[in-house]
């Protein structure tokens, strides 16, 4: 365990250490090519920033874990190497693919159908190749469940986090710091298991997205510091959240071990996100507006109409993220697991709605709708 936990934060600091490097190169690019993210009347930003901050993420992520495995496995018994999968290439394969849209998106521009058509296609190959939710762990009664149901489900839940992560990145650090919180968590997990290969990848993410964040969060558009993720980096996280939801659910006797809270844990991870766009589209279907209409609707403009800055809402929706984890991991026992997405549900609208009386106080509309996407 302790060579493990070695790799693992080896992997960690030298993904760190190149973001640490590479970023500022990439916002150098930016803005010599005049690749800004500039404000509208539906961001919160107000200045022009370089917006491809996410095209590191895959790239110097694949560069650490490789140099760490190989570096290891070069000296390491055979017992001791670290493998990578059939679904490990599979799901390498199936990034690629996001990323590619979301490079081609920041820099020309991509329909919303044309986008969702290619993370289905990158979504499918993973049930193809054998990896795909097969349990639903007594969520409404359910247990084991068919391939033919399976596959569906879970091109459903990743392409469904890929979008849940890309529309929430609505300020400084949210989706970065939210997707860092859910990546620890299936870190924590995949160690508790033995299955370090995935523990390395997971490293290798959080290191770049730790110095993403630094740029991000404290960096200064007057000192040519700052930089966006862009739909690179938003659905690169997206994808691979929704990858490890499935792996960490997914019962496979070979490599997973059994788990009666694997599903719970795995939902936890990402509910903010993931409820923040139900509620989203349920509130643009009930005010009869097109489900693809931008809107200051998110969890965040909300907060930051009640009164809060950015920051503070930076800090207030990580801190409902972490406490949906703990929470859960106590209802789990205490009312299982259906009744626990049934309390989260509960908890989520009380909130919401407690927002909604909050900002009509202050005079202002809890709704607000903005231009159409494309």
């Amino acid at each position: 365990m302790i060579q493990q936990s070695v790799l693992i934060l080896a992997t960690f600091g030298l993904s760190a250490l190149c973001g640490l490097l590479i970023i500022p190169l990439i916002e150098s690019f930016c803005r010599r090519k005049g690749l800004y993210d500039q404000p509208d009347e539906r961001k919160i930003h107000k200045s022009n920033i370089p917006r491809l901050g996410g095209i590191s993420f895959v790239p110097i992520m694949t560069i650490a874990v490789l140099a760490v495995i190989m570096t290891h496995n070069q000296d390491a018994p055979s017992s001791n190497k670290i493998s990578i999968s059939t679904w490990s290439l599979t799901f390498l394969f199936s990034i690629l693919i996001v990323y590619g849209i979301g490079i081609v998106d920041d820099l020309m521009g991509l329909g919303a159908k044309t986008k969702f058509i290619g993370q289905a296609v990158a979504a499918l190959l993973l049930p193809l190749s054998g990896l795909y939710i097969n349990h639903l762990y007594g969520f409404l009664g359910i247990y084991d469940i068919p391939f033919i149901a399976g596959l569906p489900l879970t091109v459903f839940v990743i392409v469904f986090a890929c979008n849940a992560i890309n529309l929430i990145d609505g300020i400084d650090g949210l989706s970065s710091c939210l997707s860092f919180v859910a990546l620890a968590g299936f870190l924590t997990s995949f160690l508790h298991d033995g299955m370090y290969s995935y523990c390395v990848l997971i490293a290798g993410l959080m290191g770049v997205l730790a110095a993403f964040v630094y740029f991000n969060i404290w960096g200064s558009a007057e000192k040519k510091t700052k930089i966006f993720m862009g739909d690179t980096g938003s659905l690169t996280l997206g994808f691979i959240l929704g990858f490890l939801f499935v792996k960490h659910v997914m019962i496979n006797p070979e490599s997973n071990v059994y788990h009666e809270d694997a599903l719970a844990t795995a939902f936890s991870l990402v509910i903010v996100p993931m409820f923040d766009v139900v509620r989203v589209s349920m509130a643009r279907i009930s005010h009869h507006r097109p489900l693809f209409k931008a809107d200051k609707n998110h969890i965040h403009h909300k907060l930051m109409r009640f009164g809060l800055t950015q920051h503070q809402t930076l800090c207030a929706i990580l801190a409902l993220s972490v406490l949906f984890i703990f929470l859960n991991q106590l209802l789990l026992h205490f009312i299982g697991l259906t009744l626990m997405v049934g309390t989260d549900i509960a908890i989520w609208a009380l909130l919401n709605y407690s927002l909604n009386l909050g900002i009509r106080k202050k005079g202002l509309s809890p709704f607000m709708v903005m231009e159409t996407l494309g």
